[in-house]
Protein backbone atom coordinates (compact mmCIF):
# COMPACT_ATOMS: atom_id res chain seq x y z
CA UNK A 1 0.00 0.00 0.00
CA UNK A 2 1.05 3.59 -1.00
CA UNK A 3 -0.44 6.51 1.31
CA UNK A 4 0.56 10.12 1.51
CA UNK A 5 -1.35 12.79 2.75
CA UNK A 6 -1.86 15.60 -0.14
CA UNK A 7 -2.51 19.31 0.92
CA UNK A 8 -3.62 22.11 -0.78
CA UNK A 9 -3.12 25.62 0.14
CA UNK A 10 -6.30 27.77 -1.45
CA UNK A 11 -6.43 31.60 -1.74
CA UNK A 12 -9.96 32.84 -1.51
CA UNK A 13 -10.49 36.40 -2.29
CA UNK A 14 -13.70 38.48 -2.27
CA UNK A 15 -13.43 42.31 -3.15
CA UNK A 16 -15.91 45.21 -2.71
CA UNK A 17 -15.85 48.10 -5.22
CA UNK A 18 -18.27 50.69 -7.17
CA UNK A 19 -18.32 50.13 -10.90
CA UNK A 20 -16.16 47.51 -11.28
CA UNK A 21 -16.36 47.80 -15.34
CA UNK A 22 -15.09 51.65 -14.99
CA UNK A 23 -12.59 52.11 -17.38
CA UNK A 24 -10.73 53.80 -14.62
CA UNK A 25 -11.10 50.87 -12.28
CA UNK A 26 -8.40 48.91 -12.05
CA UNK A 27 -9.45 45.97 -10.09
CA UNK A 28 -10.54 43.65 -12.65
CA UNK A 29 -7.64 43.95 -14.35
CA UNK A 30 -5.18 43.53 -12.01
CA UNK A 31 -6.91 40.50 -10.41
CA UNK A 32 -6.34 38.78 -13.92
CA UNK A 33 -3.00 39.88 -14.79
CA UNK A 34 -2.56 38.48 -10.69
CA UNK A 35 1.08 38.89 -11.21
CA UNK A 36 2.00 37.05 -14.62
CA UNK A 37 3.76 37.90 -18.16
CA UNK A 38 1.29 38.40 -21.00
CA UNK A 39 -2.52 38.73 -21.38
CA UNK A 40 -5.29 36.89 -20.01
CA UNK A 41 -7.83 35.53 -21.81
CA UNK A 42 -11.44 36.27 -20.55
CA UNK A 43 -14.95 35.24 -21.74
CA UNK A 44 -17.54 36.58 -19.86
CA UNK A 45 -21.21 35.51 -19.23
CA UNK A 46 -24.03 37.86 -18.22
CA UNK A 47 -27.28 36.73 -16.71
CA UNK A 48 -30.18 38.33 -19.30
CA UNK A 49 -32.21 39.45 -16.33
CA UNK A 50 -29.38 41.67 -15.34
CA UNK A 51 -29.26 43.55 -18.93
CA UNK A 52 -32.83 44.85 -18.42
CA UNK A 53 -32.07 47.31 -15.77
CA UNK A 54 -28.50 48.25 -16.89
CA UNK A 55 -28.57 48.73 -21.06
CA UNK A 56 -25.06 49.80 -21.09
CA UNK A 57 -22.94 46.88 -19.58
CA UNK A 58 -22.31 45.19 -22.65
CA UNK A 59 -20.87 48.19 -24.10
CA UNK A 60 -18.80 49.04 -20.97
CA UNK A 61 -17.46 45.67 -20.53
CA UNK A 62 -16.06 45.23 -24.22
CA UNK A 63 -14.90 49.51 -23.46
CA UNK A 64 -13.22 47.95 -20.34
CA UNK A 65 -11.00 45.34 -22.12
CA UNK A 66 -10.04 47.59 -24.37
CA UNK A 67 -8.79 50.30 -22.56
CA UNK A 68 -6.92 48.15 -20.39
CA UNK A 69 -5.83 45.25 -23.70
CA UNK A 70 -2.12 45.31 -22.42
CA UNK A 71 -3.30 42.70 -19.58
CA UNK A 72 -6.36 40.90 -20.73
CA UNK A 73 -7.89 39.51 -24.19
CA UNK A 74 -11.27 39.15 -24.35
CA UNK A 75 -11.72 36.25 -26.69
CA UNK A 76 -15.50 37.38 -28.14
CA UNK A 77 -18.54 39.80 -26.90
CA UNK A 78 -20.35 38.77 -23.60
CA UNK A 79 -22.59 35.58 -23.82
CA UNK A 80 -26.04 36.63 -23.06
CA UNK A 81 -27.75 33.24 -21.03
CA UNK A 82 -30.83 32.99 -19.06
CA UNK A 83 -30.45 32.92 -15.50
CA UNK A 84 -32.84 32.64 -12.21
CA UNK A 85 -33.37 29.59 -10.06
CA UNK A 86 -34.96 27.88 -13.55
CA UNK A 87 -31.54 28.14 -15.44
CA UNK A 88 -30.54 25.69 -13.09
CA UNK A 89 -32.78 23.00 -14.67
CA UNK A 90 -32.18 23.42 -18.23
CA UNK A 91 -28.89 21.21 -18.67
CA UNK A 92 -28.19 22.90 -21.72
CA UNK A 93 -27.40 25.81 -20.87
CA UNK A 94 -24.17 24.09 -18.73
CA UNK A 95 -23.45 22.68 -22.42
CA UNK A 96 -23.75 26.58 -24.14
CA UNK A 97 -21.11 27.66 -21.52
CA UNK A 98 -18.83 24.06 -22.34
CA UNK A 99 -19.86 25.05 -26.54
CA UNK A 100 -18.53 28.62 -25.73
CA UNK A 101 -15.21 27.57 -23.85
CA UNK A 102 -14.52 25.18 -26.50
CA UNK A 103 -15.03 27.55 -29.16
CA UNK A 104 -13.04 30.34 -28.07
CA UNK A 105 -10.11 27.96 -26.75
CA UNK A 106 -10.14 28.33 -23.30
CA UNK A 107 -7.32 26.50 -21.32
CA UNK A 108 -7.14 26.16 -17.30
CA UNK A 109 -5.17 29.36 -17.61
CA UNK A 110 -8.31 31.29 -18.98
CA UNK A 111 -10.54 33.33 -16.95
CA UNK A 112 -14.58 32.47 -16.88
CA UNK A 113 -16.29 35.99 -15.85
CA UNK A 114 -19.62 35.20 -14.44
CA UNK A 115 -22.05 37.94 -14.06
CA UNK A 116 -25.67 37.72 -12.30
CA UNK A 117 -27.40 35.96 -9.43
CA UNK A 118 -26.56 33.17 -7.14
CA UNK A 119 -28.52 30.25 -9.40
CA UNK A 120 -26.74 32.35 -12.49
CA UNK A 121 -23.13 31.62 -11.04
CA UNK A 122 -23.87 28.50 -10.02
CA UNK A 123 -25.09 26.97 -13.14
CA UNK A 124 -21.84 29.04 -14.96
CA UNK A 125 -19.46 28.00 -12.23
CA UNK A 126 -20.20 24.41 -12.76
CA UNK A 127 -19.61 24.98 -16.78
CA UNK A 128 -16.27 25.93 -15.89
CA UNK A 129 -15.27 24.41 -13.30
CA UNK A 130 -16.13 20.68 -15.51
CA UNK A 131 -14.30 22.19 -18.38
CA UNK A 132 -10.72 21.19 -18.43
CA UNK A 133 -11.26 19.65 -14.96
CA UNK A 134 -11.29 23.65 -14.39
CA UNK A 135 -11.03 27.06 -15.93
CA UNK A 136 -10.44 29.91 -13.71
CA UNK A 137 -13.53 31.27 -12.60
CA UNK A 138 -14.00 35.33 -11.75
CA UNK A 139 -17.68 35.53 -9.91
CA UNK A 140 -19.30 39.16 -10.04
CA UNK A 141 -22.52 38.69 -7.94
CA UNK A 142 -25.43 41.28 -8.70
CA UNK A 143 -28.03 40.57 -5.53
CA UNK A 144 -27.55 40.85 -2.09
CA UNK A 145 -28.12 36.87 -1.72
CA UNK A 146 -25.19 35.90 -3.91
CA UNK A 147 -23.10 39.21 -2.40
CA UNK A 148 -23.33 38.51 1.22
CA UNK A 149 -23.98 34.51 0.85
CA UNK A 150 -23.85 32.20 -2.04
CA UNK A 151 -21.61 34.05 -4.12
CA UNK A 152 -18.83 34.00 -2.18
CA UNK A 153 -19.02 30.31 -1.58
CA UNK A 154 -16.72 27.31 -3.18
CA UNK A 155 -19.68 25.43 -4.77
CA UNK A 156 -21.62 25.03 -8.08
CA UNK A 157 -24.39 23.12 -8.91
CA UNK A 158 -27.17 22.56 -11.39
CA UNK A 159 -30.81 20.61 -10.43
CA UNK A 160 -31.05 16.82 -11.56
CA UNK A 161 -33.53 14.07 -11.46
CA UNK A 162 -35.95 17.37 -9.71
CA UNK A 163 -33.50 17.95 -7.32
CA UNK A 164 -31.50 20.76 -6.04
CA UNK A 165 -28.03 21.04 -6.73
CA UNK A 166 -27.75 17.13 -7.16
CA UNK A 167 -24.98 17.70 -10.32
CA UNK A 168 -22.02 20.19 -8.67
CA UNK A 169 -18.65 20.89 -7.96
CA UNK A 170 -16.53 22.33 -5.10
CA UNK A 171 -14.48 24.75 -6.62
CA UNK A 172 -12.74 27.83 -5.29
CA UNK A 173 -13.18 30.81 -7.48
CA UNK A 174 -9.83 33.17 -8.69
CA UNK A 175 -12.09 35.84 -6.97
CA UNK A 176 -14.98 37.10 -6.16
CA UNK A 177 -15.61 41.18 -6.82
CA UNK A 178 -18.86 42.49 -5.10
CA UNK A 179 -19.77 45.89 -7.20
CA UNK A 180 -22.17 47.18 -5.14
CA UNK A 181 -23.94 49.52 -8.08
CA UNK A 182 -25.45 46.16 -9.32
CA UNK A 183 -28.09 46.74 -6.37
CA UNK A 184 -29.33 49.80 -7.46
CA UNK A 185 -31.15 47.74 -10.16
CA UNK A 186 -32.64 45.57 -8.18
CA UNK A 187 -36.33 45.09 -6.85
CA UNK A 188 -36.96 46.34 -3.31
CA UNK A 189 -38.07 42.41 -3.03
CA UNK A 190 -34.56 41.39 -3.85
CA UNK A 191 -32.68 43.70 -1.92
CA UNK A 192 -33.97 42.74 0.78
CA UNK A 193 -33.52 39.55 0.53
CA UNK A 194 -29.78 39.51 1.34
CA UNK A 195 -30.53 40.98 4.79
CA UNK A 196 -31.48 37.53 6.43
CA UNK A 197 -28.73 35.86 5.55
CA UNK A 198 -26.62 38.68 7.27
CA UNK A 199 -28.93 38.22 10.30
CA UNK A 200 -28.94 34.51 9.90
CA UNK A 201 -24.68 34.41 10.22
CA UNK A 202 -24.50 37.22 12.42
CA UNK A 203 -27.29 34.60 15.08
CA UNK A 204 -24.57 31.50 14.55
CA UNK A 205 -21.33 33.53 14.50
CA UNK A 206 -20.87 36.98 15.51
CA UNK A 207 -23.37 38.91 18.73
CA UNK A 208 -21.74 42.32 17.72
CA UNK A 209 -22.56 42.14 13.87
CA UNK A 210 -25.96 41.02 15.33
CA UNK A 211 -25.99 44.18 17.37
CA UNK A 212 -24.99 46.38 14.42
CA UNK A 213 -27.99 45.11 12.41
CA UNK A 214 -30.17 46.09 15.00
CA UNK A 215 -28.76 49.26 15.59
CA UNK A 216 -29.55 49.77 11.73
CA UNK A 217 -32.88 48.15 11.74
CA UNK A 218 -34.75 51.48 10.78
CA UNK A 219 -31.84 51.74 7.58
CA UNK A 220 -32.22 48.65 6.45
CA UNK A 221 -35.57 48.79 6.36
CA UNK A 222 -35.62 51.42 4.14
CA UNK A 223 -32.91 49.56 2.20
CA UNK A 224 -30.04 52.29 2.54
CA UNK A 225 -27.16 51.85 0.58
CA UNK A 226 -25.18 52.47 3.76
CA UNK A 227 -26.35 50.43 6.22
CA UNK A 228 -26.63 47.64 3.20
CA UNK A 229 -22.79 47.64 2.33
CA UNK A 230 -22.20 46.97 5.75
CA UNK A 231 -24.62 44.52 6.24
CA UNK A 232 -23.42 42.54 2.90
CA UNK A 233 -19.80 43.36 3.74
CA UNK A 234 -19.78 41.45 7.13
CA UNK A 235 -21.76 38.76 5.77
CA UNK A 236 -19.84 37.84 2.91
CA UNK A 237 -16.71 38.42 5.68
CA UNK A 238 -18.38 35.83 8.26
CA UNK A 239 -19.00 33.12 5.27
CA UNK A 240 -15.71 33.29 4.23
CA UNK A 241 -14.47 32.93 7.41
CA UNK A 242 -16.38 30.07 7.91
CA UNK A 243 -15.02 28.35 5.07
CA UNK A 244 -11.81 29.31 5.92
CA UNK A 245 -11.44 28.02 9.44
CA UNK A 246 -14.01 25.51 9.91
CA UNK A 247 -12.74 22.94 9.22
CA UNK A 248 -14.27 21.48 6.40
CA UNK A 249 -14.85 23.70 3.11
CA UNK A 250 -15.91 21.16 0.62
CA UNK A 251 -18.30 19.43 3.05
CA UNK A 252 -17.09 15.97 4.12
CA UNK A 253 -19.21 16.24 7.27
CA UNK A 254 -22.61 16.41 8.26
CA UNK A 255 -23.07 19.77 9.62
CA UNK A 256 -23.23 23.02 7.83
CA UNK A 257 -24.09 25.76 10.38
CA UNK A 258 -24.67 28.78 7.48
CA UNK A 259 -27.91 26.25 6.78
CA UNK A 260 -29.61 27.75 9.89
CA UNK A 261 -33.28 28.04 9.29
CA UNK A 262 -33.18 26.31 5.32
CA UNK A 263 -34.63 23.11 6.55
CA UNK A 264 -38.18 24.84 6.17
CA UNK A 265 -36.71 26.98 3.44
CA UNK A 266 -35.76 24.63 1.07
CA UNK A 267 -39.39 22.91 1.52
CA UNK A 268 -41.24 26.36 1.40
CA UNK A 269 -39.69 27.46 -1.34
CA UNK A 270 -40.62 23.42 -3.18
CA UNK A 271 -44.43 24.03 -1.88
CA UNK A 272 -44.59 27.66 -2.90
CA UNK A 273 -43.35 26.65 -6.84
CA UNK A 274 -40.43 29.37 -5.57
CA UNK A 275 -43.23 32.14 -5.66
CA UNK A 276 -41.59 32.26 -2.06
CA UNK A 277 -38.67 33.98 -2.46
CA UNK A 278 -35.21 32.19 -0.94
CA UNK A 279 -34.74 35.12 1.38
CA UNK A 280 -38.07 35.53 2.88
CA UNK A 281 -38.35 31.47 3.17
CA UNK A 282 -35.48 31.60 4.96
CA UNK A 283 -36.75 34.38 7.03
CA UNK A 284 -39.51 32.27 7.91
CA UNK A 285 -37.33 29.11 8.66
CA UNK A 286 -35.55 31.10 10.84
CA UNK A 287 -38.61 31.18 13.08
CA UNK A 288 -39.78 28.32 12.88
CA UNK A 289 -36.78 27.00 14.48
CA UNK A 290 -36.17 30.14 16.72
CA UNK A 291 -39.90 29.27 18.27
CA UNK A 292 -39.06 25.40 18.29
CA UNK A 293 -36.36 25.70 19.88
CA UNK A 294 -38.32 27.97 22.78
CA UNK A 295 -40.32 24.97 22.87
CA UNK A 296 -37.60 22.57 23.46
CA UNK A 297 -35.86 24.59 26.04
CA UNK A 298 -32.62 25.91 23.82
CA UNK A 299 -33.42 28.84 23.56
CA UNK A 300 -35.35 31.55 25.89
CA UNK A 301 -38.62 32.78 24.87
CA UNK A 302 -37.22 37.00 25.05
CA UNK A 303 -34.29 36.56 22.65
CA UNK A 304 -36.54 34.86 20.68
CA UNK A 305 -38.97 37.59 20.35
CA UNK A 306 -35.97 40.11 20.04
CA UNK A 307 -34.67 37.88 17.02
CA UNK A 308 -38.15 38.03 15.57
CA UNK A 309 -38.45 41.53 16.14
CA UNK A 310 -35.59 42.26 13.76
CA UNK A 311 -37.09 40.02 11.21
CA UNK A 312 -40.08 41.51 11.37
CA UNK A 313 -38.41 45.03 11.93
CA UNK A 314 -36.28 44.73 8.61
CA UNK A 315 -39.71 43.83 6.43
CA UNK A 316 -39.98 40.30 6.92
CA UNK A 317 -43.63 38.41 7.35
CA UNK A 318 -42.99 34.82 9.06
CA UNK A 319 -45.67 33.10 7.87
CA UNK A 320 -46.49 31.33 4.99
CA UNK A 321 -49.95 29.85 4.08
CA UNK A 322 -48.06 27.14 2.03
CA UNK A 323 -47.08 25.92 5.61
CA UNK A 324 -50.47 24.71 5.87
CA UNK A 325 -50.45 22.60 2.80
CA UNK A 326 -51.39 19.04 4.49
CA UNK A 327 -49.72 16.52 3.82
CA UNK A 328 -51.04 12.28 3.62
CA UNK A 329 -51.54 12.09 7.04
CA UNK A 330 -52.99 15.41 7.73
CA UNK A 331 -49.98 16.94 8.86
CA UNK A 332 -48.21 20.04 7.50
CA UNK A 333 -46.36 18.61 4.49
CA UNK A 334 -43.46 21.31 5.18
CA UNK A 335 -42.23 18.54 8.40
CA UNK A 336 -41.14 16.20 5.21
CA UNK A 337 -38.72 18.72 4.98
CA UNK A 338 -36.60 17.63 8.08
CA UNK A 339 -35.82 13.89 6.14
CA UNK A 340 -35.29 15.74 2.94
CA UNK A 341 -32.84 17.86 4.14
CA UNK A 342 -30.79 15.08 5.58
CA UNK A 343 -31.62 13.25 2.05
CA UNK A 344 -29.34 16.16 0.56
CA UNK A 345 -26.56 16.66 2.99
CA UNK A 346 -26.18 13.04 3.15
CA UNK A 347 -24.56 11.62 6.59
CA UNK A 348 -26.28 12.40 9.92
CA UNK A 349 -29.36 14.43 10.60
CA UNK A 350 -26.80 17.81 11.21
CA UNK A 351 -29.80 21.09 12.04
CA UNK A 352 -28.03 24.19 13.28
CA UNK A 353 -29.90 26.09 16.12
CA UNK A 354 -29.17 28.80 17.98
CA UNK A 355 -29.43 28.81 22.00
CA UNK A 356 -28.27 32.28 22.23
CA UNK A 357 -27.29 35.12 20.13
CA UNK A 358 -23.85 34.45 18.64
CA UNK A 359 -23.75 30.79 19.02
CA UNK A 360 -25.07 27.70 17.20
CA UNK A 361 -25.72 24.13 18.57
CA UNK A 362 -25.83 21.07 16.38
CA UNK A 363 -28.96 18.83 16.95
CA UNK A 364 -29.52 15.46 15.25
CA UNK A 365 -33.07 14.89 15.66
CA UNK A 366 -36.16 16.98 15.71
CA UNK A 367 -38.61 16.32 17.75
CA UNK A 368 -42.08 16.63 15.05
CA UNK A 369 -44.61 16.92 17.81
CA UNK A 370 -42.62 20.07 18.80
CA UNK A 371 -42.13 21.22 15.76
CA UNK A 372 -45.74 20.92 14.62
CA UNK A 373 -46.61 22.73 17.58
CA UNK A 374 -43.54 25.73 17.09
CA UNK A 375 -45.73 25.57 13.17
CA UNK A 376 -48.86 26.59 15.38
CA UNK A 377 -47.20 29.26 17.67
CA UNK A 378 -45.72 30.95 14.28
CA UNK A 379 -49.31 30.76 13.09
CA UNK A 380 -50.70 32.32 16.20
CA UNK A 381 -48.16 35.11 16.24
CA UNK A 382 -48.78 36.02 12.71
CA UNK A 383 -52.42 35.04 11.60
CA UNK A 384 -53.90 38.54 11.92
CA UNK A 385 -51.54 40.18 9.54
CA UNK A 386 -51.85 37.83 6.83
CA UNK A 387 -54.51 36.99 4.45
CA UNK A 388 -56.54 33.63 4.41
CA UNK A 389 -55.01 31.02 1.79
CA UNK A 390 -57.88 30.55 -0.89
CA UNK A 391 -59.84 27.21 -1.17
CA UNK A 392 -57.67 26.98 -4.79
CA UNK A 393 -54.59 27.14 -3.02
CA UNK A 394 -55.48 25.02 -0.07
CA UNK A 395 -56.27 21.94 -2.79
CA UNK A 396 -52.40 23.32 -4.63
CA UNK A 397 -50.74 19.72 -4.28
CA UNK A 398 -47.32 20.14 -3.11
CA UNK A 399 -44.92 20.22 -5.67
CA UNK A 400 -41.73 17.34 -5.75
CA UNK A 401 -39.80 19.13 -7.88
CA UNK A 402 -36.85 20.08 -5.84
CA UNK A 403 -35.58 18.42 -2.78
Amino acid sequence: MIERNIQMDYRHRVVFTHGVFAADNPILADELADGKEGRSRILVFIDEGLLRENGALMEAIETYASVHSNSLELVARPVILPGGEACKNEWRLVESVWDEINRYGLCRHSYVVAIGGGAFLDMVGFGAATAHRGVRLVRVPTTTLSQGDGGVGVKNGVNQFGKKNWVGTFSVPHVVINDFDFLTSLSERDRRDGIIEAIKVALIRDGVFYEDLESSREQLAQLEPAAMEMAIRRSAELHVEHIATGGDPFEYGSARPLDFGHWVAHKLEQLSKFAVSHGEAVAIGMAVDLLYSVRVGILDESTAERILGLIEGVGFDLWSNFLEIPGPDGESVVLQGIEEFREHLGGELTITLVPAIGEKLEVHTMDEVAVAKALADLKKRSFDRLPAMSDEQKKSPATTEMV
